[in-house]
């Protein structure tokens, strides 16, 4: 996709610090980090969301993240990790491009990602539950 602006950071129209790389898949550096360390894993084929993604890039998405997240634990030592993958503007999801975050994480960073426990309506969770369970079948 032309005005994408991974795949311009795929293609080196956007200079990047890139970490890893393999066929399906590219890491770097987030321009706009949360937290020191803050890094993307995107798939090399243009995929809006992970609905649009096929099953292959997602499974090596995955994989790279866990390279790319062990390397930083490694390098850092943060005391926790947030991957972070959104998908749709109502999900906060910045760049319509599948992308998976790698977020370190230190106790008493300031940063953010909790929100407070509450109880829900266990017939409503059910009742959810049933629709989307009826969904995979």
């Amino acid at each position: 996709m032309e005005d994408c602006v991974f795949c311009k950071i795929r293609d080196g129209q956007i200079p990047s610090y890139k970490l890893y790389e393999d066929e399906r898949t590219l890491a770097f550096m987030d321009a706009n980090p949360l937290n020191s360390g803050h890094c993307l894993v995107v798939t090399k084929a243009h995929a809006p969301t992970l609905f649009d993604a096929s099953v292959e890039d997602l499974a090596t998405a995955i994989a790279a993240a866990k390279t790319v997240a062990t390397a930083i634990r490694e390098a850092l030592k943060p005391d926790g990790m947030n991957l972070l993958q959104a998908n749709g503007p109502a999900a906060f999801q910045s760049v319509p491009h599948f992308h998976i975050h790698i977020i370190p994480r230190w106790v008493r960073d300031g940063k953010g990602f909790d929100w407070k426990l509450t109880p829900g309506n266990r017939e409503q969770i059910i009742k959810v539950g049933e629709r989307i369970r009826a969904q995979l079948k």
